[in-house]
C-alpha cells in the first residue's frame, strides 16, 4: 500500500504501519503518484485536498482517506474507504494508535474490511459509522478533544492572574476526564454549580469579568451548560 501526505498524520502512519508488517510505501508528498503495484492507497491529506488528489489516482487501487468529517463521495469513482482514528498525533511523538477507537467506512465490503484490516493492524477498534451520522460523529470527537483545549486555555490564562502554574491545574483536569471515563458526565460531575452554591459561581463570575473579561461570555455559557447538566444528575427534566 502507499500512504499520501506527509504532514502529522501520514508521518505517524505509515512507520507504525510498517512495523505492523504492512508493506507500505511512503508517506509521499501530497501529488506524488503512488506505486503502481500499490493495492491500497490512503490518503492522509487536508480535507480541501481530498478530491483533487484522489482525482488524480489512476482506477485499480482502493482509495481511503483518514478525514473524520468528509464523506465517501469525495473519493470520486474510486472504491473507497474511510479511516479516522480517533487520537491527537503530536509531532516528534509516537502517536498512540493502540488501543485507540477509530471510525471506518466503505463503499463495498472489500473496501470496509481493507479500513477495518488497517485499524486491527494499529491495534484500533473500529467502529462503522454510517453516511448520515458522519458529521455527528466528527462534531462530538471535536467536542471532546479541541473544545477541551480551548476550556483549559481559558483555565491557564484566569489561573495565571493569580501566579498558578499550568502544571498545578492538570492533575484535576485528568481527574476529572478519568472520572467521567468510568462514570459518565452526570455522575463525575463535581464543583460550587452541582452543589447549588451559586454565591461562589457569582463571585467567581465577577473575578472572571474583572481580570479577563473576554472569558467572560465562555463562562456564562459553560456555567449554564453546567447547571442542567446538574439538574439532570438530580432528576429533574
Amino acid at each position: 500500500m502507499t500512504v499520501v501526505g506527509a504532514g502529522r498524520l501520514g508521518t505517524a502512519i505509515a512507520p507504525a504501519l510498517r512495523a505492523a508488517g504492512v508493506a507500505v510505501s511512503g508517506p509521499l508528498p501530497r501529488g506524488a503518484a503512488p506505486s503502481p503495484e500499490a493495492g491500497v492507497v490512503l490518503l492522509c491529506v487536508s480535507d480541501a485536498a481530498i478530491a483533487t488528489v484522489a482525482a488524480a489516482i489512476p482506477a485499480g487501487p482502493l482509495v481511503g482517506h483518514c478525514s473524520g468529517a468528509s464523506g465517501l463521495s469525495v473519493l470520486g469513482h474510486h472504491e473507497g474507504f474511510s479511516l479516522h482514528p480517533l487520537l491527537s498525533v503530536t509531532p516528534g511523538h509516537p502517536a498512540p494508535f493502540a488501543g485507540a477507537g477509530c471510525a471506518v467506512s466503505g463503499r463495498s465490503d472489500r473496501a470496509l474490511a481493507a479500513a477495518r484490516g488497517l485499524a486491527a493492524a494499529l491495534g484500533m477498534r473500529a467502529v462503522e459509522i454510517a453516511e448520515g451520522d458522519r458529521v455527528a460523529y466528527h462534531a462530538a470527537a471535536s467536542i471532546a478533544a479541541n473544545f477541551l483545549t480551548t476550556i483549559e486555555g481559558a483555565a491557564e490564562r484566569l489561573a495565571a492572574t493569580a501566579g498558578v502554574d499550568r502544571e498545578l491545574l492538570v492533575p484535576l483536569v485528568r481527574g476529572a476526564v478519568d472520572n467521567w471515563s468510568r462514570l459518565g458526565a452526570r455522575a463525575a460531575l463535581t464543583g460550587p454549580i452541582a452543589r447549588g452554591d451559586e454565591e461562589v459561581v457569582r463571585a467567581q463570575r465577577s473575578t472572571v469579568a474583572a481580570r479577563t473579561p473576554e472569558l467572560l461570555e465562555l463562562f456564562d455559557v459553560l456555567a449554564e451548560a453546567t447547571r442542567r447538566l446538574a439538574a439532570r444528575e438530580n432528576g429533574s427534566p
